[in-house]
C-alpha cells in the first residue's frame, strides 16, 4: 500500500510597504517585509530559524510517548549567520534545553531522533552547514 504524501500550503498577501501576512488553515502570522525591517514581526530568516525551532520542538513531541521519554519542558535557541553575496544561510546553530531526569544516554536518544526525523530540519541540513547541542536545563542554585 503506497502512503499519501503529505502537503502543506501557505499563501502570503503584501499588505504594504512595511509588511505582508502570510496565512495557512485557520491562522494567520504578520511578515516583516519592510526594507528597513519592523520589531513587530518576523522577517524571512527569522521564519526559517522559528520553523526549525518548531520543527525540533515537534520532533521531540511526536517521538517522547515512542520512546517513553519524561519531560517537563523544552526549549530551543537558534542562531543563523547570513552570508551577503551570493545571499544565503551561512550557518546555523542550535542549542535544545530540555528540562528532565532522563539518563545522559537518553538525552542522547532523543537528539538523534531530533536529528533523523525532522522535515524542516533535514532539508536545512542538505544544503547549510547546521550543527547544534541537546543539554539538560540546569537548575540555578537557591537563594539565601
Amino acid at each position: 500500500m503506497k502512503k499519501t504524501k503529505m502537503t502543506f500550503h501557505v499563501e502570503a498577501v503584501r499588505r504594504n510597504e512595511g509588511g505582508s501576512r502570510a496565512r495557512c488553515k485557520e491562522a494567520e502570522l504578520m511578515l516583516d517585509t519592510d526594507l528597513a525591517g519592523t520589531p513587530y514581526a518576523f522577517n524571512p530568516a527569522e521564519l526559517l530559524l522559528a520553523a526549525l525551532s518548531g520543527c525540533i520542538i515537534k520532533g521531540i513531541e511526536r517521538v517522547i510517548p515512542i520512546i517513553h521519554f519524561q519531560l517537563r519542558g523544552v526549549a530551543v535557541r537558534v542562531d543563523g549567520v547570513r552570508q551577503d553575496v551570493p545571499p544565503k544561510m551561512e550557518s546555523i546553530v542550535y542549542e535544545i534545553i530540555v528540562d528532565s531526569d532522563e539518563s545522559d544516554s537518553r538525552l542522547a536518544l532523543l537528539h538523534d531522533n531530533v536529528r533523523k526525523f525532522g522535515t524542516v530540519f533535514n532539508t536545512l541540513a542538505q544544503g547549510t552547514p547546521l550543527t547544534g547541542v541537546l543539554r539538560r536545563k540546569t537548575t540555578p542554585p537557591p537563594t539565601s
